[in-house]
């Protein structure tokens, strides 16, 4: 399994711009072929370049695992065509509401979700619905934007330096991995900013240290 240090768009936060999961890859429009096959060679997934709402914040955005894609309400229904023309086998969403950066609201994996406290019952129901997952709302190092400060796999989590005990115990639970702690990028404790990982391998962001690639491991 490969873990590669990379940029995209001259940015070592390449979490901000791209999402990945144990079937589908999405990033950005506007990186080279050879960076491509670069990430499907990491990957080991299918790879699809869109722009969403014509921004590139790809991983803000969305939240995704191999069943479904979540999306903000004023994604475009072109988009949503080529999604669901390249992505045949995933159901794909718009959730209406003031809520808009899903990447950072709802952590999942194959497994589970842990989502943020601040989502409503009817926006839970409809997550876990497109997921077909189990939802629970939780905060992790007491941030409610859990998918800013932890990233999942179907092999393990990675979470903020200050995870508590309880919120580790419900990471686990919920998405049913082991769950560990870790920086990306020399010490960003946001984490999600700076990884794109699936359980076959990982793209992490350019400035990531030797200790933080060996906890990174533990994802892959």
């Amino acid at each position: 399994m490969t873990i590669l240090r990379f940029n995209i768009l001259g940015s070592p936060n390449v979490g901000i711009f791209s999402l990945a999961t144990d079937k589908f890859t999405i990033i950005p429009v506007g990186l080279t072929q050879r960076k491509v096959r670069r990430i499907e060679e990491v990957l080991k997934v299918k790879v699809v370049s869109l722009d969403l709402g014509y921004s590139k914040l790809i991983g803000v955005l969305a939240a995704a695992n191999s069943n479904g894609i979540i999306l903000p309400h004023y994604i475009t229904d072109e988009e949503i065509d080529f999604l669901k023309k390249h992505l045949k086998d995933v159901r794909i969403e718009r959730i209406k509401s003031n809520k808009t950066s899903f990447g950072n609201l709802i952590l999942t994996n194959d497994n589970g979700a842990v989502v943020s406290p601040t989502l409503n019952q009817r926006e839970i129901k409809m997550i876990e619905d497109v997921l077909d997952v189990e939802v629970a709302k939780g905060t992790i190092a007491e941030y409610v934007f859990v998918g800013s400060v932890a990233v999942a796999t179907n092999k393990g989590v990675l979470a903020h330096p200050n995870l508590s005990e309880e919120e580790r115990e419900l990471l686990s639970g919920v998405l049913k991995t082991p769950v560990n702690v870790g920086t990306v990028n020399c010490g960003v404790s946001f984490v999600s900013s700076g990884i794109v990982v699936n359980s076959y391998g990982a793209l992490v962001g350019s400035l990531t240290t030797g200790p933080e690639l060996m906890i990174i491991s533990s994802l892959v």
